[in-house]
């Protein structure tokens, strides 16, 4: 017997008294002595074995099973349960008798330990086998091996360890079962085999082994199942799963793996980290989602790659990287995770920028150190400008820079008649870096708009190159006109296409 909370005066004491997990034979003696002396007794609900066999007796009861059918989710129906007991206990001492054991899988319970505390009340917890033992001999799994125990009704697929033994309680009808069907489906295939036990240890003991996805269709649930998932076997069996994942690059980069993978550097892999997210961006441009899964998991792979290198080096590890973005995260995001206030999506900008000049202490470096990016010129012109326009050296409006272009251009075509070939590129530099900052006033992003450019004349360039080689000729037997007009073909081909 545990005592949560001892008070003086005359409070009076609710009992909670777990039923067990199987039938009547199972009870145990005391807890049936404790049921048959109660004055006012409370029941969670009468879907019980042992409660048929006291009614038998002539042992009365009030169940919450009503209370049940008012909502369409379980919390309001907890609450309200506990807000009862306590009301009832306020009149006199009172007994609530709930299915296992009270600290096993009873969210009521917890409801009530925490309203104890405020000494309204004193409360006290009983013994009553759980349902896990007799699952365990049922199933002949050793929890040893390790095991999860989730809430069918809250938990999601994040919660799931694949390389555990599962035990999914609150499954009690069809429509639970469904939605721990899906959620389960969201990391396992649909043929893995999942184990439904009803009433374990007692004599309508049943055990069902089905497909995952036919839990909800062939398998019969009530207040006594638990579905069980055994743990994966393979790799194959656990594609989906984080751990997997981070398995295969140790293992390819490890002594007996990959020749390739095993002499990569932090340096090697920087033009690969910037393919793979050009390609990604580009499966974006084609509103390709099956491409976009693909690139994204090239793009993980270079992030995966560079973790392991630096886990092999004993420099930080792929933990060390989710802690600094998590952190991150939660502290330029007040609004979010605390108690600052923005009004727009502009006011969220203004915040995230002024922590992180206060936690680079930017004010005291040079307000575009780090801002230079070696693998494009572009994006390294945008940033410039970027930091530039944030402490007010911008023009006030979009008029300015398009003067700034037009200024800019005349100079450029003045220096290709009169000047040289060095007073040419720095003209030149000049005109595509007022384009970047028309870029930046309309919110585009230059580095963008030109891979979409270039992957745009590729296409066209292709077909008009399959056009040629069609025709039997060469490149040289045709006219600019004609080739002209095969380019012309293939964006007309694009616009039918977008109809």
């Amino acid at each position: 017997m545990a005592k949560f909370k001892e008070v003086g005066g005359n409070v009076n004491t609710l009992t909670i008294i777990g039923l067990g997990a199987g039938d009547f034979n199972q009870l145990q003696m005391g807890v049936y002595k404790k049921l048959k002396a109660a004055k006012k007794l409370f029941v969670r609900t009468v879907d019980h074995p042992v409660l048929e066999e006291l009614a038998a007796e002539g042992i009365t009861f009030e169940s919450f099973d009503k209370v049940y059918e008012k909502y369409d989710a379980f919390q309001p129906v907890y609450a309200e349960i506990a807000e009862s007991l306590i009301a009832a206990t306020a009149i006199e001492d009172s007994m609530y008798a709930v299915p296992g054991h009270p600290l096993v899988a009873e969210q009521t319970v917890q409801l009530l330990i925490k309203a104890a505390a405020e000494g309204t009340f004193n409360l006290v917890i009983e013994g009553g086998q759980s349902f896990l033992d007799p699952i365990f001999g049922a199933l002949k799994i050793d929890p040893i091996e390790g095991f999860q125990l989730l809430d069918g009704t809250s938990f999601s697929m994040h919660d799931i360890n694949m390389r555990q033994h599962i035990l999914i309680a609150q499954v009690y009808d069809t429509f639970s079962a469904s939605e721990v069907k899906l959620t389960l489906m969201e990391k396992y295939e649909d043929e893995y085999p999942v184990t439904v036990v009803t009433a374990a240890g007692s004599s309508q003991e049943k055990i069902v082994t089905v497909p995952l996805y036919e839990l909800d269709q062939s398998v019969e649930v009530n207040n006594l199942t638990t579905v069980y998932v055994p743990p994966v076997n393979s790799q194959e069996e656990a594609l989906r799963d984080w751990t997997t994942f981070r398995t295969i690059i140790a293992t390819l980069r490890g002594p007996n793996g990959c020749p390739w993978d095993q002499k990569q550097t932090h340096e090697s892999l920087k033009k690969y980290l910037l393919e793979e997210a050009h390609e990604y961006l580009a499966a974006v441009d084609a509103e390709d989602d099956f491409a976009m899964i693909e690139e994204l998991g090239d793009v993980l792979l270079q992030v995966f790659l560079h973790a392991q290198i630096g886990e092999d080096q004993g420099y930080f590890t792929l933990e060390d990287v989710l802690a600094s973005v998590s952190e991150k995260m939660i502290r330029r995001h007040p609004h979010v995770f605390g108690d600052v206030a923005v009004e727009d999506a502009d006011g969220v900008v203004a915040n995230w920028e002024a922590i992180k000049a206060e936690e680079k202490g930017m004010t005291d470096k040079p307000l575009l150190e780090g801002e230079y990016r070696a693998s494009s010129a572009l994006q390294t012109a945008f940033n410039y400008q970027n930091r530039a326009a944030k402490v007010g050296f911008d023009w006030p409006d979009v008029e300015g820079a398009w003067d700034k272009f037009a200024e800019e251009w005349q100079e450029f075509r003045h220096e290709v008649t009169n000047g040289s070939s060095i007073s040419r590129l720095d003209e030149l530099g000049d005109v595509l870096f007022t384009l970047v900052n028309l870029a930046r006033f309309y919110k585009l992003s230059p580095e963008e708009a030109i891979l979409h450019a270039n992957e745009k004349f590729a296409r066209r360039f292709g077909y008009v190159e399959a056009q040629v080689k069609a025709s039997g000729k060469s490149f040289a037997d045709f006219t600019l006109d004609q080739l002209d007009r095969f380019w012309n073909e293939a964006k007309q081909l694009e616009r039918e296409k977008e109809l």
